[in-house]
């Protein structure tokens, strides 16, 4: 068997692959342009993509027999025309929710407590030039008593609720696919989680019902001081509407892990904003701790030797 990976730098450059040796033959391309693809994957029997897109050109002028996601999400496959070339297709899941709700917590904690000040004032030698034993001059918040709203009430956005339970929040959830009937939860509408909560994080997939579901509209149902994390999917939040609220007159902070287009683009309009404070960007990291990964690459060598035997 020919097994080739197509973005192996996309699992990062500390994760080992060297197990899959022993199911075949392995071609490892760090990185993989939409030109490139067809010519690296003819003749292989096994393709793993992270991002690559394997769409009806590539399979229809291959003999790709298996296509190993190394991503829960599915949408740079044509699942269809694989079904087609009986092709199968194994994406993974799972792996990520313990790394995403962690990353989630600590975008809201950076907002809440106000490390950075704190740290600068360290830094910058004020604290022993102080006259005092203290320095609270940048007031920082509890989160015991706060309203967390959750926007998909997924395996992830169930951990993250079990984690703000634990700081004594409120919890309660908007399901987009109005399908979850979780008991444990208060679920409520979009409008009034917008409305009512201190903290919303999202945590849907992305598809024609979330596209652009977070807009000017319900962004300016937020509350003064309120907190918006998405760790989601980009396009979720409308980023031209998430701007012009950041630099709005009423107090509002956001941290986005996931953008529409990824890497951002210059033009992003979140690279324009005014109030910087109030905004942190980090580049689509949630699903990328140490262990994260080597649960993901795990499950993709499953997949593969599962095939095989």
């Amino acid at each position: 068997m020919k097994i080739v990976f197509l973005d192996r730098k996309t699992l990062g450059k500390d994760i080992n692959l060297d197990r899959f040796n022993t199911l075949g033959q392995v071609e490892i391309y760090e990185t993989t342009l939409p030109t490139q693809t067809l010519t690296r994957v003819k003749d292989a029997d096994i393709v793993i993509t992270n991002k690559v897109v394997i769409d009806k050109e590539i399979m229809d002028n291959s003999d790709i027999k298996l296509i190993c996601i190394a991503a829960t999400g599915t949408n740079n496959v044509d699942l269809k025309h694989a079904t087609v070339k009986g092709i199968e297709v194994k994406n993974v899941a799972g792996y990520s929710t313990s790394s995403v709700a962690q990353v989630t917590i600590s975008l809201v904690l950076h907002f809440m407590q106000k490390l950075n000040s704190y740290i600068n004032y360290v830094e910058k030698k004020n604290w022993e030039n102080s006259d005092i034993f203290t320095y609270i001059d940048v007031p920082f918040y509890e989160l015991k008593n706060k309203k967390w709203g959750i926007i998909g009430l997924g395996s992830i956005g169930t951990k993250v609720a079990q984690i703000a339970e634990s700081f004594d929040c409120e919890v309660n959830y908007y399901s987009t696919s109005g399908k979850n009937n979780n008991t444990k939860y208060n679920q409520t509408s979009l409008e009034e989680l917008m409305k009512e909560s201190d903290i919303v994080s999202i945590h849907s997939p992305l598809n024609d019902t979330t596209y652009n579901m977070i807009n000017k509209t319900y962004l300016d149902m937020m509350k003064e001081d309120a907190i918006l994390i998405n760790v989601g999917r980009g396009g979720i939040i409308n980023e031209a509407d998430l701007a012009k609220k950041i630099d709005s007159d009423k107090s509002f902070y956001c941290g986005i892990d996931v953008l529409e287009k990824e890497p951002i683009e210059k033009s992003n309009p979140l690279n324009k904003v005014k109030n910087k404070d109030r905004i942190i960007i980090t580049p689509h990291i949630g699903w990328g701790s140490v262990e994260s990964r080597n649960r993901l690459i795990n499950l993709v060598f499953d997949n593969v030797k599962k095939y095989i035997v």
